[in-house]
């Protein structure tokens, strides 16, 4: 086995660190061994994307294995659908757990068991409070909590009624196995947990073999211990049940002692990561489903266009801590945004299209111009567009009475055409209500490619679709769900966080574009094509914008009050 370079440590985060003196000392005979433990209750989140990539790193990086087990103790809420959600997901990070596919369900027999060996040792027993009264006995963080009168049952009584409970014998709620441990223990999570509770609800996979399930605290750290797991990585909300993670290895003839290490969970300004709260998003009908593209959960962002590269380059990024903190979104979308430059075609969509008329343009003429695939990659090449007297641009990129700072069209100026030519605004023509519908332009032929022979520059570059060729498609504009930087439960939705426009072109390039192709549309953002989308019914999802320098001005300027020169 390769050994850690711990000259280099200072590079490493705590846990690997951790690990790292781990292997040097030999423990577990220099074996490393996580393991990704999800709930099959709902669909994965970009916070389950660093989890997931700190376990499959961490024993990747030490020639270690990684299982997936799926933590599926509480059957009333899980489900088929979402197991095979998160194997997806987990495969399309670029992860793979071999033949190591576990289910807490694999040792619902072994848990019973070692419970059953608990309540021998006189250190479990049967409870028959209600889940009130023994929220009200545990106490608090202040004040230590009482004992329950069923604590000291005989060993006998407790076996015959935890035989009784496994048998089906009584109704949800009746009786609890609990531990015996400590109830003034200034950790709550010590008070006597409870390990099996009664739930007459049939199991996903299980069936109707068990009405008694185990709590997560108690199948967690006997999970780890029959699979061989040496590092069991979880969030800091886990940090005060350590002491009780290693109670029941302590008190149980496991086969192996993993230790538990904890790190600080990602939380995102601007997004809420609570299943909780993502659930109610999804089954109150705010969203449209798990995949939305607005949504954290990795569908969500695989349907926007997210790559998995750039998830994996941001979990590397913000890297692992010990203490919470929140992550800037932007951060996000900077890996994005640098992964997509990259790797995306460039191609030209008008998305709220206004007509251009050239009128010194010969009559019936096409011509096939060149434009580059993708600066950042030399060996995309350059792909044709077609170029006419009718073309689209871009209704932002002219203003009748532009604003000192608007240097794109207007009457009587001068612009390029990206890869074409210069244009001229000659006229504007209006309908009725005062709205433009067309304007009239002259090119100057001398000009073709973008670049003139006497030297002149506009400080304008527009880009175009001729209206002869293009492809009709619906855009969709994805922003942020919440406005709130922290959003609270109850936060509304951005109202703007979706934006549905039905009359966008799309240069020809693009007629035979397959859902999730990805393009950067020229002076607008990276896109990507929906599962909506069908040959002749094109949808597209924006997935991140670009930078837009005007946007930033004209928004500072109607904060100010000033005037935004739209020309309407």
């Amino acid at each position: 086995m390769k050994m850690p370079d711990l000259e280099a440590s200072s590079s490493l985060d705590f846990i690997r660190v951790r690990v790292a003196e781990d292997v040097r000392a030999n423990k577990n005979d220099g074996r490393v061994h996580t393991r990704f433990p999800p709930e099959p209750n709902g669909y994965l989140h970009i916070g389950h994307a660093k989890s997931i990539c700190l376990n499959f790193g961490v024993a990747a990086e030490n020639n270690g294995l990684c299982n997936l087990r799926f933590d599926d103790t509480n059957p009333s809420k899980e489900t088929v659908e979402f197991e095979e959600s998160i194997k997806t997901d987990v495969h399309w990070l670029g992860f793979d757990w071999d033949d190591r596919l576990y289910y807490a369900s694999d040792y619902f027999r072994k848990l019973y068991e070692y419970a059953v060996q608990l309540v021998k040792d006189g250190k479990a027993y049967v409870d028959s409070l209600t889940a009130d009264e023994i929220r009200e006995h545990r106490g608090t963080l202040t004040e230590a909590g009482r004992e329950s009168p069923y604590r000291n049952r005989p060993v006998g009584e407790n076996l015959h009624l935890f035989e009784r409970m496994r048998a089906g014998e009584f109704e949800d709620g009746t009786h609890v196995l609990r531990a015996k441990i400590d109830m003034a223990s200034p950790n709550v999570n010590m008070r006597d947990p409870v390990l099996f509770r009664i739930m007459h609800v049939t199991h996903y996979r299980a069936g109707t073999q068990w009405v008694i399930y185990p709590m997560y605290d108690y199948a967690h750290p006997i999970s780890d211990a029959l699979e061989g797991i040496t590092h069991s990585l979880c969030t800091l909300e886990f940090e005060d049940h350590r002491p009780l993670y290693d109670w029941f290895l302590d008190n149980l003839p496991v086969p192996y002692r993993p230790v538990q290490i904890e790190f600080a969970r990602l939380n995102l300004s601007y997004t809420v990561l609570s299943k909780r709260k993502l659930l109610t998003l999804v089954h109150e009908g705010h969203v449209k489903g798990w995949d939305d593209p607005r949504m954290p959960t990795l569908s969500g962002l695989r349907r926007r266009g997210y790559t998995p590269e750039a998830i994996r380059n941001f979990c590397d990024a913000i890297g692992v801590a010990k203490r919470d903190a929140v992550v800037d979104v932007a951060q996000l979308e900077h890996a994005i945004r640098d992964d997509l430059n990259r790797r995306s075609s460039r191609v030209m969509a008008v998305l709220r299209p206004l007509r251009v008329v050239i009128e010194n343009y010969p009559e019936g003429q096409t011509e096939e111009l060149d434009a580059v695939n993708n600066p950042e990659d030399a060996s995309a090449g350059t792909r044709k567009v077609p170029f006419s007297k009718v073309l689209y641009i871009e209704r932002d990129d002219f203003r009748q009475d532009p604003p000192k700072q608007f240097f794109r069209l207007a009457p009587g100026r001068e612009v390029r055409l990206r890869y074409a030519y210069f244009i001229t605004c000659k006229e504007v023509v209006k309908d009725a209500s005062g709205d433009i519908v067309e304007l009239r332009c002259t090119y100057d032929p001398a000009t073709r490619g973008g670049d003139s022979p006497d030297g002149r520059s506009p400080k304008a570059t527009l880009h175009w679709v001729s209206a002869a060729h293009a492809v009709p498609a619906e855009v969709r504009l994805y922003d942020r769900l919440f406005n709130e930087e922290r959003p609270a439960d109850d936060a509304p939705i951005n109202p703007s966080s979706l934006e549905l426009l039905a009359s966008c072109q799309v240069e020809p390039s693009l007629k035979n574009a397959k859902p999730g192709d990805r393009f950067q549309f020229e002076r607008q953002g990276y896109f990507c094509v929906d599962l909506d989308s069908k040959p002749d019914a094109l949808v597209f999802n924006r997935t991140v914008t670009l930078r837009d320098t005007w946007a930033k001005i004209e928004k500072k300027n109607l904060k100010r009050g000033g005037n935004s020169g739209t020309g309407h």
